[in-house]
């Protein structure tokens, strides 16, 4: 045995020493550390069967989900979305349907004081059973059911629902009034009423657990929601007060610390709290994109009792104000919104649900579609009130990129019935999605329904009914839209709120001069896309028309490579009663009429889009008169013939293309009005805008006939004619000439003739293809002018640019997005070769 000596043993004691100061350093410092209490959360979404509830045998299910999506994954119906099938599946929403999960819980969790089952939404009449003891009776998918399990729960639990068909639930209802509503037995039901089948989707009514359903437990103490009410906002300051509901036994004694991008901004103590009041120093402000920065502050509450933490909840703020201004004037009353004090000229589209079935959209849809609406300089959504109030996801990304959403109550096209049991639904409805929604510094507007007003004043809803039955609908139509729903967003939310889209409807003439208008007199009435320029009104929140969408949507309805738009499949695809027709009309007013099925989409595309852009353009000049125009509408929810700009495949049509051009901050853009040309400049940005704007007519040639340039200003948010010409004092054949304008460095062409009279010349297209990191670049010339340039490919991509004009003798480059490695098969189609 080796012996230590002194000056060894002397070495070991001050080790010694040395290990236990640091050791009992640790435990000082862990003892420091925060201890923790926080709610835990388990998702339910594993182990989830379904079946008919008339069947014994069970199948695995998605969850979140729905019946159609589950049945098809098995095989046992045929894709609702190819050829016909739609017909086939009607049986499902017809069928009442059970599912089922079971779920484990430690002996350490159970011990946890509460307990609660979150079902965030539910489609539509469930009843659901814990451990077979039922504990909630749904009615509501707009709704978000909490239920308080305790008692119930054990180390094995089984969740069972069952989802009753609408139609037995409709019929009861129906039979209870001695009249029918309009429109059909959905009014009766609360959920997505574009389920019912509408002019541009299927009649595919969902069941099924459409969100998510989770278990909550905690001991003493649980956030139920926080408001983050500004009420004040200058250039030096921002004052909030923080509105936060809690859940305790006891509220004494606890700290509540607000964090503000992730420092202590300040820290109430020994209080019981429902307030919170703090400010941010010379606050960066929020912006809708094509104004500013979008800049979002994270705001972080938490809640502690001593040095435990007991529960905190996070909130994404865009410091902003927004309003919605109506005001008389010596027009009539304006309708604008205002953002920070400035007036914003509102340009966008009408937005759908992304699919029939919304289990199936997923993060990257909203993150594609909603770079698809920055991208064509839209600062504005409406979500249309037949949909569904979207995601959280989907306001997220609105609030990240700078997004306006006017929102309406998901009620549409119809009148609704007035009962004490269906008005409860409604207000505890509006109330949840307003809550939900109300931190979203994106949220500019709550509008009330969707045609609603219009229909019963216009579309003959009031025929034949007696005076007291007309009464009685109308009060019941006034208890939601002017009483409940805008009491609701009065009480809970800082946000404007608007009885019904559009005020007036087009039969009224004040449809021009106050509110928001639905324009139908192009599509519906036939009226020719002349109209729009002449009928402005103060904001445009409708007006569309249709067109095919994409090759690869065509082929994929067929299920076959060529291009058929008279198969019976492809057929059910067009909801609209009239609309091969309507579409043809117009077709032959302005364009010429391809023979083949090819040629045919594509210049239905190009006839969506020159009238579409043409009230665009024609809105945007009668700034500020008009303060806005939204098109109908953005994207599909299946493939489909539609109004679309955007087919269900994620394709830019035409429209998508040209409405970026025309939804430029500067926008250059002429008319002719009595023999005179007239050349505005729109400014939607905050800044003067200086240079010159070069203006020459050319042949088709390339041949200057007439050129000027002059060196201007433009006002922030202004619209102003910049040049006149006297065009009888100039000799010109106005179907061989176009009109290029440039202004610092952007060009715009106008031409003087319907596109059909155009006399454009025939001539190759010379292109070169080069490889690039992510893609390939095109570029294009050609002797002569060539109208509408089509790129197209059966490789999965994205052009930067399409249906474009290529001026003569002038390259252009086009980049192609894609994972591919080759573009062998890239094809170029141009309306030159229509031109006979």
């Amino acid at each position: 045995m080796t012996k230590l000596k002194f000056s060894d043993n002397l070495a070991f004691t001050y080790d010694m020493r040395y290990f236990i100061v640091f050791f009992i350093t640790c435990l000082l410092c862990f003892s420091c550390q925060p201890k923790h209490d926080l709610p835990t959360t388990i998702n339910l979404n594993e182990n989830w069967q379904f079946k008919k509830v008339a069947d014994t045998v069970w199948n695995s299910a998605t969850v979140p989900g729905n019946v159609f999506s589950d049945l098809l994954y098995h095989q046992f119906i045929e894709d609702p979305f190819i050829g016909n099938n739609e017909e086939k599946v009607q049986w499902v929403s017809e069928t009442d349907w059970e599912y089922k999960t079971t779920f484990s819980l430690s002996e350490d969790l159970l011990e946890k004081k509460h307990f609660e089952l979150n079902f965030d939404g539910l489609d539509t009449y469930a009843s659901v059973y814990l451990n077979d003891s039922l504990i909630l009776k749904a009615n509501n998918a707009f709704r978000k059911w909490d239920v308080d399990v305790k008692p119930l729960l054990k180390a094995e639990n089984e969740l069972r629902l069952v989802f009753e068909s609408t139609s037995k639930y409709e019929k009861e209802a129906q039979e209870k009034l001695s009249y029918e509503l309009p429109e059909g037995e959905r009014v009766f039901t609360r959920k997505a009423q574009f389920q019912y089948g509408w002019d541009w989707g299927p009649k595919l009514n969902t069941s099924g657990i459409w969100r998510p359903i989770k278990l909550v437990a905690w001991n003493d103490f649980k956030i139920r929601e926080t408001f983050l009410n500004q009420i004040e906002l200058k250039d030096s300051i921002a004052k909030f007060i923080l509105d936060i509901k809690v859940e305790a036994k006891d509220k004494s004694n606890l700290t509540y610390g607000v964090y503000v991008n992730n420092k202590l901004n300040v820290e109430y103590s020994d209080q019981n709290k429902s307030e919170i009041i703090f400010d941010i120093k010379n606050p960066k402000l929020w912006w809708p994109h094509n104004l500013g920065e979008p800049y979002l502050y994270d705001i972080k509450v938490v809640v502690k009792d001593g040095r435990k933490i007991l529960d905190s909840i996070s909130v994404k703020k865009g410091l902003r104000t927004v309003e919605l201004a109506t005001e008389r004037d010596s027009n009539g009353e304006s309708f604008y919104f205002k953002v920070n004090d400035v007036p914003v000229y509102a340009k966008g589209a009408n937005y759908i649900p992304q699919h029939s079935f919304q289990n199936e959209v997923k993060n990257s849809d909203y993150e594609r579609l909603l770079s698809d609406v920055v991208d064509a300089n839209m600062n504005m959504l409406r979500v249309w009130g037949g949909g569904i109030y979207e995601d959280d996801k989907f306001y997220d990304l609105c609030d990240e990129k700078g997004i306006l959403v006017w929102q309406d109550f998901m009620f549409a096209c119809a009148m609704y019935p007035g009962d004490t049991e269906f008005l409860d639904n409604v207000a505890k409805e509006a109330e949840q999605n307003v809550k939900r929604l109300r931190n979203h510094p994106s949220i500019a507007l709550w509008c009330g329904n969707n045609e609603s007003s219009e229909g019963w004043n216009r579309w003959g809803w009031q025929a034949d009914r007696s005076e007291e039955e007309k009464e009685e609908i109308w009060n019941n139509y006034i208890k939601v839209f002017d009483s409940i729903l805008p009491k609701v967003v009065n009480q809970y939310s800082n946000t404007s709120y608007w009885q019904t889209s559009p005020k007036y409807g087009r039969g009224n003439p004040l449809y021009k001069s106050e509110g928001d208008a639905h324009d139908w007199w192009i599509w519906h009435d036939g009226y020719p896309f002349e109209h729009l320029e002449d009928n402005v009104p103060r904001f445009m929140s409708e007006f569309g028309f249709q067109s095919f969408p994409s090759y690869e949507v065509i082929q994929f309805i067929n299920q076959k490579d060529s291009i058929d738009i008279t198969s019976e499949g492809f057929k059910n695809h067009q909801k609209h009663s009239r609309g091969f027709q309507i579409i043809e009309t117009y077709m032959q007013r302005d364009f010429p009429v391809p023979d083949s099925a090819e040629d045919y989409v594509y210049m239905s595309q190009l006839v969506q889009a020159y009238g579409i852009t043409k009230g665009i353009e024609a809105h945007r000049r009668a700034k500020p008169y008009n303060m806005g125009t939204l098109y109908w509408q953005l994207n599909d929810c299946w493939p489909a013939v539609s109004w679309s700009s955007i087919d269900y495949f994620g394709n830019w049509k035409a429209l998508h293309y040209k409405a970026k051009r025309s939804f430029e901050n500067i926008l250059v853009s002429s008319k002719v009005e009595n023999e005179t040309l007239k050349t505005w400049v729109v400014n939607d940005g905050l800044e003067d805008i200086s240079g010159k704007l070069s203006l020459k007519l050319m042949n088709f040639s390339g041949k200057v006939i007439w050129s000027n340039e002059e060196q201007i200003s433009v006002k922030p948010l202004s619209s102003e004619v910049k040049f006149e010409l006297d065009l009888k004092a100039l000799n010109f054949n106005k179907g061989e000439t176009v009109l290029v304008s440039t202004f610092n460095g952007d060009s715009s062409f106008f031409y003087f003739v319907k596109p059909k009279d155009l006399k454009l010349h025939q001539a190759e297209i010379q292109k070169i293809i080069t490889k690039t990191n992510d893609g390939f670049s095109v570029e294009l010339s050609s002797s002569t002018l060539q109208k509408d340039v089509f790129l197209y490919t059966n490789a999965k991509g994205h052009f930067s640019d399409n249906f474009f004009d290529l001026m003569p003798d002038e390259s252009k480059t086009v980049y192609f997005k894609t994972e591919v490695n080759s573009l062998d098969d890239l094809a170029v189609k141009t309306f030159n070769t229509f031109i006979r």
